[in-house]
């Protein structure tokens, strides 16, 4: 199966992916085609949090970066194969249990907490927290393998990323809508497949949202992260925008990689499109080959949040908080110099 990239002029990314002793492309291992029917290999499908939507997580990626946080089944290829048509009636019985219906201006990861922080005080003691955003009656708070709160109308593919095989997200888009009323399809990725052509198709086939993982600016340092080249994901946003996707955007704040400077120059990116595109910038923890990488701190964050601020992003948060925020003092620090608005 020759790479979808380089048949449309593009490079093959850094996605060698392992099973057992085999080490194929992530394509040729989490990937098949039955009689004109797609198959994909999924570790778990099941309602998040925080993002309060329900996560379909993929084995495999286009990717082979150092901190990734799902690499048991990105780099290594496991899970169940489930067919397009098996996930399009995933989507209907979810679709049943839908407590919040989301216009599609909201179909981000972003916008999750300004209607839940996922705490379930409310349905446990019977009282709001001190962050409740106080918008939801308990009634639509419900329990997953996560946590609580509410079930929105969003599908999202996660996990392992190998949107430049295009041809699946398009057949199990038009599952999804075709088996669906009112559910919205959002693409957690990196952007490596997000070619203009790719883009095209999947804006056809009924994908809605991309939740954006710009992973570093500077390309020598991208390589080194993530084995690949990040040239026309720094293009992507401009492409999402102009076909009427929804855009957020995600950086990772890790220490001694991707810092003020490499988050400064992603938010300039995004402030030249438009200042309202939601940015959050998530906290590093030590993971796969980055393992005894301390993550930032209290005060790196909250220094970066303001920088980014003060350059004209309207919507910015800080999520992971648990990685930084570890004593009393500190959650006070972050929510007077940030607000809860600020925290994801």
């Amino acid at each position: 199966m020759k790479c979808k990239l380089v048949e449309q002029g593009f490079k093959i990314g850094s996605c060698l992916t392992s099973k057992g002793k085999t080490s194929k492309r992530a394509c040729e291992l989490t990937l098949k085609r039955i009689n004109g029917i797609w198959y994909r290999l999924i570790k778990s499908a099941h309602l998040s949090r925080p993002e309060h939507y329900f996560s379909i997580y993929q084995s495999g990626c286009n990717h082979s970066c150092l901190k990734c946080h799902s690499w048991k089944f990105t780099q290594i290829a496991n899970g169940d194969w489930f067919s397009t048509q098996e996930i399009g009636l995933l989507a209907r019985k979810y679709e049943n249990k839908v407590t919040v219906y989301e216009p599609r201006e909201r179909v981000t990861m972003w916008h999750a907490t300004d209607l839940c922080r996922s705490c379930g005080s409310c349905v446990l003691y019977g009282k709001r927290s001190m962050t409740c955003p106080g918008i939801l009656d308990t009634s639509k708070i419900v329990l997953s393998p996560q946590g609580f709160g509410p079930a929105r109308n969003i599908i999202a593919f996660t996990g392992g990323d190998i949107v430049c095989h295009v041809d699946f997200y398009c057949q199990v888009s038009k599952e999804i809508k075709k088996n669906c009323k009112n559910m919205w399809i959002l693409i957690e990725t990196n952007g490596y497949g997000l070619t203009p052509q790719n883009l095209n198709k999947l804006r056809d086939s009924g994908v809605d949202s991309f939740w954006l993982d710009i992973k570093a600016y500077d390309e020598d340092i991208y390589r080194k992260l993530c084995g690949t080249t990040n040239e026309w994901i720094l293009k992507a946003p401009y492409e999402i925008l102009k076909r009427d996707f929804i855009l957020e955007v995600l950086t990772l704040f890790i220490p001694e990689w991707v810092e003020d400077d490499q988050i400064i120059k992603i938010s300039k990116l995004i402030y030249e499109l438009d200042p309202n595109i939601p940015f959050t910038i998530l906290a590093f923890f030590p993971e796969y080959r980055m393992n005894n990488l301390k993550p930032p701190g209290v005060s790196d964050m909250i220094r970066i949040f303001k920088k980014v601020k003060e350059m004209g992003l309207n919507n910015v948060k800080l999520g992971n908080c648990g990685v930084f925020v570890k004593k009393d003092e500190d959650w006070e620090l972050l929510l007077k110099e940030v607000g809860i608005k600020g925290i994801g």
